[in-house]
């Protein structure tokens, strides 16, 4: 098609305002059709009665209609940008299109959408091939866990480090998210590791397995990026717990903390003697020893054990006394000593080191 002069455009201004909407409906298809002819070379003047006649046109066509003109206009660089902002806030059917393909929107525009639309619109534009960090910022905190998935789904999609904190907290709290945070190429490893105590044993197993990739320098480098705080929800301190720390803390000054001490303790009726023997083996915080032994942790009982270099049929003790009231416990503590014996003692120690930052903001006192 060729290009219409000036002086066409404004005739087909006034066409516009024919009140047959059959009439209108073809001569928006026609105008559009003209426009995308040559939307490259179109700008100044000509694009703006191009907005204008577009717009006009567009306003009161039906919702099929004005979907079809946003999936045509969505593919060009260079668009009326009056219309095509109008059409990015229309039902989702019509602002899809836009919101996922259009590159004619700028950050303003696109921070504009995720800030004042609702939960379809922040989805579609959590699907586009680039989302900024500031866009996908607004997308974290204005979206709902299924918006949240999306984003975290597009590899596209950037996310600086308070973000990630803020999706990785929520991640915590729904297992429906657990998969994509734990998956996502470019989650701060320290923040990964923050999801090994609420996932499952498979997405346990991947966060050992990337924790194994890691070279010292990489570690070190997750490391500094870490948080220095982290709340720590297992609970409050015993109150026998600075008494027996300095206990065993004193054994330990005389070489006389062990493994056969470490499992006396695991018998013994009061169990912060052994929770605290095995923080200090470990080199963990006692609430997350805490925690592995209460919530009956197998898997990550074998990682603070292996950090401690403690033998397998040591390992394999603590186990069944922790499964004893459970069905098949002999099978199932086998089972998790042929892991613990295939579980490399560097792998076990660098996930130590994540598990380390987990200290409650009291934990030195």
């Amino acid at each position: 098609m060729s290009r219409v002069p000036t002086s066409s455009l404004m005739d087909l201004i006034e066409l516009a305002k024919e009140p047959s909407s059959s009439r209108r409906r073809d001569l928006l298809r026609q105008v559009t059709g003209i426009f995308m002819s040559h939307p490259e070379e179109i700008n100044g003047t000509e694009m703006e009665l191009y907005d204008t006649v577009m717009s006009q046109l567009s306003a009161d066509m039906e919702t099929m209609v004005r979907a079809e003109i946003s999936t045509t206009i969505s593919q060009v660089r260079n668009a009326p940008m009056g219309m095509l902002r109008r059409l990015a806030s229309d039902d989702i059917a019509v602002a899809e299109p836009i919101l996922t393909r259009s590159k004619a929107l700028s950050e303003n525009d696109l921070m504009h959408i995720v800030q004042t639309q609702g939960q379809d619109h922040l989805r579609a534009v959590s699907k586009r091939e680039e989302v900024s960090e500031s866009v996908s910022g607004v997308i974290v905190t204005r979206g709902d866990d299924d918006t949240l998935h999306s984003l975290l789904s597009n590899d596209g999609a950037r996310l600086s480090r308070a973000s990630n904190e803020e999706a990785i907290q929520r991640a915590q709290a729904n297992p429906a998210l657990h998969e994509v945070v734990v998956n996502r190429r470019d989650m701060p490893v320290d923040l990964v590791n923050d999801m090994y105590f609420v996932v499952e044993a498979r997405l346990r197993e991947r966060i050992m397995q990337e924790n194994d990739k890691l070279d010292p320098s990489m570690l070190e480098q997750a490391l500094s990026r870490g948080r220095e705080k982290v709340a720590v929800a297992y609970g409050s301190f015993p109150e026998d717990y600075a008494r027996i720390t300095q206990e065993v803390q004193a054994l330990r000054s005389n070489s006389r903390l062990t493994p056969a001490l470490l499992a006396r303790y695991m018998r013994d009726p009061n169990p912060t003697y052994f929770l605290v023997a095995l923080s200090q083996m470990a080199d963990i915080d006692f609430l997350t020893a805490r925690h592995v032994v209460e919530k009956k942790e197998i898997d990550a009982l074998a990682i603070a054990c292996k950090a401690a270099d403690l033998d397998k049929a040591l390992f394999l003790t603590y186990a069944m006394i922790m499964l004893a009231d459970q069905d098949n416990a002999m099978g199932k503590a086998s089972e998790y000593a042929r892991l613990y014996a295939e579980l490399p003692r560097d792998t076990a120690l660098r996930t130590i080191r994540f598990w380390r930052m987990r200290r409650a903001e009291g934990y030195a006192a």
